[in-house]
Order: C-alpha cells, then structure tokens, then sequence
C-alpha cells in the first residue's frame, strides 16, 4: 500500500515566521532588559546583556506609591501611581460605554428597517476614518468655550465659592470629557464589529423567546448578547488598546489632575535631560494592564466560540 507523500513546508516560511517574532518580541525584550539598566548604560551601550541589574528605575516611577523613602531621589516629580489611576478610569469608563452604546446600535440597524438604515450604517464606517489629529482643534474649542457653564449662572457662582477657581465649568480637563471624545471617536468601528455577529443570530431564538413571554429588552441582554459574547470581547479588547495608549487628544483635553500614563511619559522628556532608564520602566508598567485586558478577553472569545459547538 501506497503511502501519500509527505509535504514539506517551505524553509522561507520558517524564516518569516522567526522575522515576525523577532519583530513583535524584540522591542518589548529590549524595553525590559534596559528597564534594569542605569542611563549610563543605556547610553553607553558596552553593557549589553552583561550589566548589574537594579530596580532604581521602577522605584523612580512608582516613587509617589511606595511606602519608603529613596535615597537617590531628592523629590517625586513623577506622579505615575495618579496618572495610572486615571488611565484606567478613561479606559474602562469609556469601553463600557462604548461596548453599551455600540451593541444596541448594531442590533437595532441589523434587525430593525427605518429609513436611511443603510446610509446610517456605512456612515459609521466612514466616520472611523477620519483621523484624530483632524479632530483636535475643533474638540478643543467646543470643550473650552461652547460646552461650559459660566461664573455668571448660579451654579457655576456655587462652584467658584464652594471649590475656588474662575467658576467656569468646561469639559476639558475633566474625565466626562476625555471619555465623551473617546467614545464617540471609537463607537463607529464597534457598531460596525457588532454588526457582523448580531447577523449571525438566527432569528428563530428571538421569535422563541417572544413566544415565551420575553420583552424586547430581556431577548436582547438573556438571548442575543450571550451569543455575541466573542464580538463583545473583540470590540472590548479594540476600544480598551485605544482609550489606553491614546495620546495626541489627551495631551490637549486633559490637566494635571486628569493626565494619564503617555503623557507621563512623554513629559519626562526634556530638552537636557532625558531619562532613558525611567521611561523604559514606566513603558513596561504601561504595558501590563492591556496585556491582562487582552488576555481575559480572549478567554471570553474562546469560550464563546466553544460554547456553541455541537457534536455531529
């Protein structure tokens, strides 16, 4: 008997396969290694990967957190752990809102006929494309002039006795702010996700559960959202990257008490001073809770995947 011929996989293919690790692993590994090294070393670079590692880096970061003194450190200029809080409140807030928002606008242009709905839903698609630089300017007037309460209303007269200040109340320089404009800037390519999935819902298990005695919302949270659950985790991993690393609108939006973390660490640069040490650091402590974030989600899109197979 015959035996079919065993095919062997191109040598290029391997070779790819190595470029593309090295590319995607090589950056962060290098970012690691020099974490643990002193400027003096990073910018000599004779060390190598032979070197006295030392955590003065990340005690540096983390100095406004820790709950002892650093001998090295004269003042705690870097405010990581307050910046760190107010990333994640950015992040979370505004992937919750916008995976809220998002689902019920898929299904309701999947499953309900309005006029314009499909004008309405490759309008959400185009809207992703604008770039947010494009955005900035006109954000930050609307932000700082149409959208504030002024000294002269009786409330913002309140404020201004109560907590100080012009009395002025505007949404830049405030988390509603910074969440508002990430929502909005991220919610045109989650409907657009959702669409794709809530398509996949066989229309039988609604009608089911209307026969059944369910209303439109609990058909909607016990029968739809649980079958979309991968497409949830893929808009919630999306949305969480980009609110997380987002920096061009937040350097404009934000103050000293609403910064987050790559603005941090963007204003650690100065014209004479660069600390390399620090930033490799702080860039490592960025980098964990997207990598957990993405973990867990996709935990979510296996099980959902799985969790509709059936044995034939």
């Amino acid at each position: 008997m015959a035996t079919a011929p065993v095919q062997r996989t191109n040598p290029a293919f391997y070779a790819l396969l190595i470029a593309l690790v090295f590319m995607s692993v090589g950056p962060v590994a290098l970012m690691f290694i020099n974490s643990f090294k002193l400027d003096v070393d990073i910018i000599s670079g004779t060390s190598g990967l032979i070197f006295m590692p030392t955590i003065q880096n990340y005690e540096t970061a983390l100095c406004d957190i820790l709950p002892y003194e650093l001998d090295h450190l004269d003042f705690c200029s870097l405010k990581f752990g307050e910046a760190f809080i107010n990333s994640l409140i950015i992040a979370l807030i505004s992937t919750a809102l916008t995976l809220i928002i998002g689902c019920m606008a898929a299904y309701a242009l999947v499953r309900f006929k309005f006029m314009g709905r499909d004008t309405a839903s490759f309008t959400t698609l185009m809207v992703r494309m604008v770039p947010p630089a494009v955005l900035l300017v006109p954000v930050f007037g609307l932000w700082n002039n149409e959208f504030c309460i002024g000294r002269s209303t009786m409330f913002g007269e309140f404020w201004r006795d109560t907590f100080g200040g012009r009395g002025d109340l505007c949404l830049a320089g405030t988390y509603g702010g910074i969440i508002l404009v990430y929502v909005a800037m991220n919610l045109p390519f989650v409907i657009w996700i959702l669409q794709s999935f809530i398509v996949q819902v066989p229309r039988s298990l609604e009608e089911a559960a209307r026969v059944d005695g369910a209303g439109p919302f609990r058909v909607f949270f016990l029968v739809v959202l649980p079958l979309i659950k991968p497409g949830l985790a893929a808009a919630a991993i999306f949305t969480f990257r980009i609110a997380w690393n987002e920096y061009l609108l937040a350097s404009a939006l934000s103050d000293r008490d609403t910064r987050t973390v790559p603005i941090l660490i963007v204003n650690n640069m100065s014209e004479f001073n660069v600390e390399w040490g620090v930033i490799m650091a702080t860039g490592m402590l960025l980098a964990i809770p997207p990598i957990l974030f993405t973990l867990f989600a996709s935990r979510q899109i296996i099980t959902g995947m799985t969790a509709g197979a059936v044995k034939g």
